[in-house]
């Protein structure tokens, strides 16, 4: 799994400056390891064209061997057969989820040491932790958490694969996996920029270096 959190790619139609497929395929050329299907905000696509926008990304992630998990919408994770879900902590029951969906990967948000502790005994396969810094991608984000967080579920013995999340780019990845994170999400870092290709790119160099000089 912590292999996987390196470079996660999260994105929906709205977030993107040019056709998502081709979004998507350029930023599995640059090398991210896992895939989020986030379909959400203003002008987001519904019903069968979420669906089918879905197939066709799901088809690029199964060609290149990259997990395709599916924000939120448990119907839709099941109706694609996608490898997981990630919730966030009002989209149910995270015990009933994970029985619901069998062993497909369970993504859990978590804010605070309380919910990361819930998290792990309900059966999550990693938490997504944030805001790290200030983001304008997601409107209804909880205060800014920051790197420090993921240092303190970690002396706290959480050591449930951990991926940070909210705000992060390039220049300021590094205090994320230096406090104990084995990757970083994102979205705008990737997805609002010309070249995605080049992007994830860079993006994964300076991921391999933080590890390397923690």
């Amino acid at each position: 799994m912590k292999k996987h959190l390196k470079l996660y790619f999260v994105m929906g139609s709205v977030n993107c400056l040019k056709n998502p497929v081709e979004v998507l395929s350029e930023a599995i050329d640059g090398g991210i390891t896992m895939f989020q299907y986030r379909e959400k905000g203003k002008g987001a696509l519904e019903g069968e064209d979420k669906l089918q926008l879905g197939k066709k990304l799901q088809s690029l992630c199964n060609q290149n061997n990259i997990p395709f998990i599916v924000n939120d919408d448990i119907n839709l994770a099941l109706e694609l057969d996608a490898d997981g879900i990630h919730i966030g902590q009002e989209d149910g029951d995270v015990s009933k989820i994970r029985k619901f969906i069998g062993r497909k990967i369970l993504g859990v948000s978590a804010h605070d040491l309380s919910e990361a502790t819930e998290a792990v005994k309900t059966g999550a396969n990693y938490i997504g932790v944030g805001p790290m810094y200030e983001t304008k991608t997601k409107l209804d984000t909880n205060e800014v958490a920051g790197p420090d967080m993921i240092r303190q579920l970690r002396q706290n013995n959480i050591e449930i694969p951990i991926v940070g999340i909210g705000g992060i780019n390039q220049q300021n990845l590094k205090p994320v996996i230096n406090a104990g994170a084995d990757g970083v999400a994102l979205i705008s870092a990737i997805s609002s920029l010309k070249q995605p290709r080049e992007a994830a790119s860079n993006l994964i160099e300076s991921i391999n270096d933080s590890f390397v000089n923690e």
